[in-house]
């Protein structure tokens, strides 16, 4: 058993769910999770959080049902300069962002430039996890990533939604081996994410638990059950 998911959704994501923090939270609280982090879409993701939206979230109650809640944002990178959809006034003032690659926001290039646009992103102090860069719409260099992250003081994920049957991102299992290998390598920590959207699969890791467990990857490198350790990761800027 995992005791924190910080990639969750909820109805400020504008897509696939109607769920409220609140609802988030109890379903979180009732699977025995400690600490919830939400992680509303950016701006730039049809229908989703607005800057107004972002601006009051540092405000919510930081304790509902028992659990700790953090909150940040799923941002969309937008270029190959790495240009994040959040700005830094909005963006500074939340616990952390994670920086993720959307169709509807990027367009995928060379490998090299989507390498050059996830490490760009990762310069920003406030980008603490790689965003299912696991995605093979987008292939990057894993050990280009892996260096930066170490540096960056960023950390991977591996998305529950990416390896789970009810994904939509195609076969991911190759590249979360290679994330596996460079974050060995590199000692790098992971976490395990839902990447939820409702409370359904919130602090559920079947798929992305059995993957890293048959890798044989070190469980001291995986930061859900670490809490005070992972919220270093997070909130040090």
């Amino acid at each position: 058993m995992y005791l924190s998911d910080i990639h969750t959704h909820s109805i400020a994501s504008g897509h696939g769910t109607s769920a409220t923090i609140s609802n988030m939270a109890k379903a979180a609280s009732r699977r025995g999770l400690r600490l919830l982090g939400i992680t509303d879409h950016g701006p730039a993701t049809l229908a989703a959080g607005t800057p107004s939206y972002f601006r009051s979230l540092p405000y919510s109650p930081r304790r509902r049902f028992g659990l700790e809640l953090l909150y940040g944002v799923e941002l969309n990178i937008l270029d190959a300069n790495g240009r994040l959809d959040l700005e830094d006034s909005l963006l500074n003032r939340l616990d952390y962002g994670i920086a993720s690659m959307h169709s509807q926001n990027y367009k995928s290039g060379t490998k090299e430039e989507n390498t050059f646009a996830y490490i760009n992103a990762m310069r920003h102090p406030q980008v603490k996890i790689l965003g299912h860069c696991d995605n093979p719409q987008y292939p990057v260099d894993y050990e280009a990533l892996a260096r930066c992250a170490r540096e960056e003081n960023v950390i991977f994920e591996i998305n529950e939604a990416s390896l789970a049957p009810y994904g939509y991102r195609g076969d991911t299992r190759a590249n979360n081996a290679e994330i596996l290998r460079c974050c060995r390598k590199y000692q790098l920590p992971i976490v395990l994410s839902s990447d939820s959207h409702g409370p359904e699969h919130v602090g559920k890791f079947t798929y992305a638990a059995d993957f890293v467990h048959e890798a044989m990857f070190p469980e001291s490198l995986i930061l859900n059950n670490q809490i005070p350790r992972l919220k270093v990761f997070l909130l040090t800027r």
